[in-house]
């Protein structure tokens, strides 16, 4: 029940009238005789607040305060009066929604919830790293303390122009946030059809291209076998280069391989990038695995410096590795690269090399389609350097002639 006030009068709000009402003992109301249900509350300190008084649909008086006298000028609180009692009378309830605003979401909230409710269910545990990576050096400082029904389209299009200088980086933060939002609406903190990533461009990103040609990927045999003569590197490491090589798989699918996978000349790996995965061990494969020694206790093939754990950083190996063969341009993704790009080379079909790389779309594997140029070139040249041969022959001459 609303407290008893000391009187409630009626006139025309405006400066004068406002600035000729006194101070009293308990604070009172005035409400304007023009607009019904705007008023005025005076407070014992002096301060006076522009507010709305009405009914809502359960029959319950409620009120909704407009700004404070001197911040917000009687025009404008009448203005803003006249807009929202507009509104109560097609049931709008502004003192509700603001309610439920003060206790609304904000976006560093959904994110926790996201990666804690959605993540662990329906991503992979690389994509959840990616994922808590942007909302921690992207997201939430840029919208940690904003509600989430507030972002709009523009502050995510500032964000993502404002990553520009990295395209991939600004285009996986703005797909992180497209799937947030979209989370955000089945779980009622946003209004439906109202992700504010629509309709926000990607950057163009220039796929990288960079495979190893016979002579440097000689240099890095010749250099994996110097390190682990001399013991300068973990054999882990070396081991983990040799099968990305001579696999083709992706860095995460040796990393986490374990000896009960390997069966004959395949590795059944249960879960990879795109699913289940049958990988096709080559002899020089079999070979590597077969020089790698066993640990009690640990499944994986290469294994960790912790006890029962597989190798988690490549990264700090690999660039001391590249940096000793010259090799200092090339990723560890750039060795899958190479071998489909030796298997091109040898002659195999797009659709085998799709098989072998574990592709579950032809376009993926279809990146590779211009490598096929060189073999082609190859048996051009043969055939133009058969046809000058005969061309130049005595017996070609004279039947011109």
């Amino acid at each position: 029940m609303l407290p008893k006030r000391v009187m409630e009068a009626n006139m025309r709000l405006n400066k004068r009238t406002i600035d000729g009402l006194s101070v009293k003992e308990k604070d009172y109301f005035v409400w304007d005789e023009t607009l019904p249900g705007y008023g005025l509350r005076v407070l014992p300190s002096g301060r006076k607040t522009f507010l709305i008084q009405y009914r809502d649909g359960g029959g319950r008086t409620r009120r909704k305060g407009l700004g404070r006298y001197g911040t917000v000028t009687a025009e404008k609180a009448k203005e803003k009066a006249r807009e929202l009692l507009g509104g109560i009378a097609h049931g709008e309830n502004p003192a509700e929604e603001a309610k439920r605003k003060r206790g609304a979401a904000i976006i560093s909230e959904l994110c926790e919830r996201f990666m804690s409710d959605y993540v662990p269910s329906h991503c992979r545990e690389s994509t959840a790293k990616e994922y808590r990576r942007c909302m921690d050096l992207f997201i939430k400082p840029a919208f940690g303390t904003v509600q989430v029904e507030e972002v709009q389209r523009s502050d995510i299009a500032e964000l993502h122009h404002k990553h520009r200088d990295k395209p991939y980086q600004a285009n996986r933060t703005l797909g992180v946030l497209s799937v947030m939002f979209n989370q955000a609406e089945v779980w009622g903190l946003r209004p439906e059809g109202t992700n504010p990533c629509r309709h926000v461009r990607k950057y163009e990103e220039k796929k990288r291209e960079r495979y190893l040609s016979g002579e440097e990927l000689s240099r890095l045999g010749q250099t994996l076998a110097d390190l682990k003569t001399e013991g300068d590197e973990s054999r882990s490491a070396i081991n983990c280069i040799r099968l990305l090589i001579l696999t083709g798989c992706r860095l995460r699918e040796i990393q986490t391989l374990k000896w009960e996978y390997l069966k004959g000349n395949s590795a059944f790996l249960p879960d990879s990038k795109t699913g289940p995965k049958r990988v096709y061990l080559g002899p020089a494969a079999l070979d590597v695995l077969a020089g790698i020694e066993r640990i009690e206790d640990n499944p994986y093939v290469i294994t960790g410096k912790l006890p029962g754990s597989h190798i988690t950083d490549m990264q700090k190996p690999w660039r001391r590795i590249r940096m000793a063969a010259n090799l200092e341009d090339v990723r560890l993704h750039d060795l899958r690269h190479t071998f489909a790009s030796i298997a091109v080379g040898s002659g195999e079909s797009l659709p085998m090399i799709g098989k072998l790389l574990g592709h579950s779309q032809v376009q993926t594997t279809a990146r590779y389609a211009h490598l096929a140029d060189d073999p082609v070139q190859g048996s051009a040249d043969k055939i133009s350097e058969e046809l000058a041969k005969l061309m130049a022959s005595k017996k070609f001459i004279n039947i011109n002639n």
